[in-house]
């Protein structure tokens, strides 16, 4: 079949979808920009994604097909290589005996269908996908594991005699030859493929046998095992080089970071060695710096959340705790307040190990406990400096705990991070680490606890249907309602990598102190405080938050009951509030291992 070259641009003219005067500006803008004119019309906001892939199906009466929801072969997509998919913005969908179903972002570009039809040497019948939703769908489907053990495969042979005799010094040396070395490509490939499936860590393991590289993604380890366990040496000497460690040091642990390009992506590395029984273990947490930062409206926390907690960092004075476990996403949020807080009218500074995101305007210091630069220290020089706003990376002993709350007492805004489990929990353990009760009682203005859940894929997602102990749970979390809600779960599918879910989601408690709850933390009253912060209208329970999310259809039960852990909360009001989209999922961090 020969396919005639179509003018999308008069097409949309001819049916009043878009105007000429509109056509012409976006036709000027193509000439300057030199992307698509679909894109561009799209990006200058005279036509809609969806009304232009709609538009597409009816033009040309070809499928409008929801990559998120179809079902496809990993091995059949495969069939098209990864760079033509990239170029020419197409997937293989479907091999049928005389032809191929190939979803294409812009379905009028004649010679990308042409392209298509010399490389898979069948027929193509078109259909037209999201875009966002094709490169997707790449970077799920093209893993570069072949590839990594192609790589590893060939430094092993490189290494020949042994893990001992690889060459040093080539390795430590930076130049065009050595950027094609095995080890460099085979690293640079294990980074490719963590930000392609959107992994917060990375790491290497030597095994008695086996090298064992594990990748980080949605908060669960994904494993690769090579057999070529002797090349592992000389990955670690080529990390341990580009983070400046000791290369002759194997016997103690050691911290770093380094920042590298992948897919024109700039990632800082936090790199962290430890001496194991097989050599050494290294762990890499990645940073995307070209991400940017998110916003508080972009985390996804409830309407009634966000306006508390955004009048909360908006006071003049005070301490402001975001507390949770490692991998929480706590310092993801500090971050998105100030990044809000930050303004010409005032002087912020931020004191962390290590410093995550670089913020212009803020005064950000780095700890360094080798040198006497503790937390306490830089935070006591810090209130010298005529602060308006203070972040504080974590409250991690009694003396910074200390000088945090005085400094909140005498004038200025305190935002730090403590790992507790819960908000209640957390001003228990200030007064356990020495805090005095009267300070904690005039400072301490708000507290967030919070965890990621993981979304539920959309492409698999199916009913589940409960059994009666957890029908019982439910109806005392809802407070005995007179139908259980429909809950889901994902099957797992291609999309998904089988694990059944896709992305993360913040929930938050959050709780505002008030007279009552003051008062008992002022006579050092424990329990009087844990009933007053229970018995406060406002206070919504963490696992009754991701229960919430879960009556959505956002998340299942299983994340709710791993996030609820054993913890029985009281039963509370009907479900009522309706929460935004949330961004939070893709790849932000926090200290020691937040996401």
């Amino acid at each position: 079949m020969v396919r005639k070259k179509i003018r999308i641009g008069d097409l949309l003219v001819q049916n009043k979808v878009i105007s000429e005067g509109q056509l012409e500006n976006a036709l000027s803008e193509q000439k300057r920009s030199g992307r698509k004119l679909g894109r561009t019309l799209i990006d200058l906001g005279y036509i809609s994604e969806q009304e232009m892939l709609d538009f597409l199906s009816r033009q040309l009466d070809i499928p409008h097909i929801d990559l998120r929801t179809y079902q496809y072969k990993p091995e059949t997509v495969r069939k098209l290589p990864e760079t033509h998919a990239r170029r020419f913005r197409a997937l293989a969908l479907k091999e049928e005996d005389d032809a191929f179903l190939v979803g294409m972002a812009d379905p009028t570009d004649i010679f990308a269908y042409d392209e298509l039809v010399r490389l898979l040497r069948k027929k193509v019948k078109l259909a037209v996908v999201r875009e966002a939703d094709l490169l997707r769908t790449i970077d799920a489907v093209y893993r570069r594991t072949e590839e990594i053990t192609s790589l590893a495969e060939e430094l092993d042979e490189e290494l020949g005699g042994g893990e001992e005799n690889f060459d040093l010094a080539a390795i430590a040396q930076e130049n065009e030859e050595t950027a094609n070395a095995p080890v460099v490509k085979l690293l640079q490939s294990i980074f490719e493929d963590a930000v392609q499936v959107g992994a917060s860590d990375i790491h290497i393991e030597p095994d008695e046998a086996v090298l064992r590289i594990r990748q980080r993604v949605d908060g669960v380890l994904q494993e690769h095992v090579m057999k070529e366990k002797r090349i592992a040496p000389a990955l670690v000497l080529r990390l341990k080089l580009m983070a400046g460690l000791n290369i002759s040091e194997r016997r103690l642990p050691q911290d770093g970071r380094f920042n590298v390009r992948v897919k024109n992506r700039s990632i800082d590395v936090r790199l962290s060695t430890m001496p194991v029984q097989f050599g050494e273990s290294v762990v890499m947490r990645l940073l995307d710096q070209s991400s940017g930062l998110l916003n508080l409206g972009q985390l996804g926390m409830p309407e009634t959340v966000i306006h508390r907690f955004r009048d909360a960092v908006r006071h003049p004075n005070g301490l402001v705790l975001v507390t949770g476990p490692t991998g929480s996403g706590k310092t993801t949020t500090l971050y998105a307040a100030l990044s809000e807080l930050n303004e010409s009218e005032k002087k912020v500074i931020t004191v962390e190990d290590p410093v995550e995101y670089r913020l212009p305007r803020v005064n950000q210091v780095q700890v360094n406990e080798r040198i006497g630069l503790s937390f306490s220290s830089v935070l006591r020089s810090a209130l010298r400096q005529d602060p308006d706003i203070v972040m504080v990376g974590e409250m991690r002993d009694q003396q910074t705990v200390e000088i945090g709350l005085r400094a909140a007492v005498t004038g200025h805004l305190v935002l730090s991070t403590l790992h507790t489990n819960d908000a209640i929990s957390t001003a228990i353990r200030l007064l356990d680490m020495g805090a005095e009760s009267f300070l904690l009682a005039a400072s301490l203005r708000a507290i967030v606890a919070q965890r990621l859940l993981r979304r539920i894929c959309e492409s698999c997602r199916t009913e589940h249907h409960l059994d009666a102990q957890t029908q019982a749970w439910v109806r005392g979390m809802l407070g005995e309602p007179d139908a259980i809600p429909t809950f889901y779960r994902g099957r797992g599918c291609p999309q998904c990598g089988n694990t059944g879910y896709r992305g993360r989601i913040g929930v938050y408690e959050l709780l505002e102190l008030d007279e009552p709850m003051s008062d008992a933390l002022r006579r050092n009253d424990q329990a009087a405080f844990v009933v007053a912060a229970r018995s406060s209208r406002s206070f919504t329970p963490l696992a009754r938050a991701a229960l919430e999310d879960a009556v959505a259809g956002i998340t299942s039960l299983e994340e709710v009951f791993r996030v609820a852990g054993e913890i029985e909360e009281e039963p509370a009001a009907p479900l009522t509030e309706q929460r935004p989209e949330a961004a939070l999922a893709e790849g932000d961090d926090d200290e020691g291992g937040e996401t």
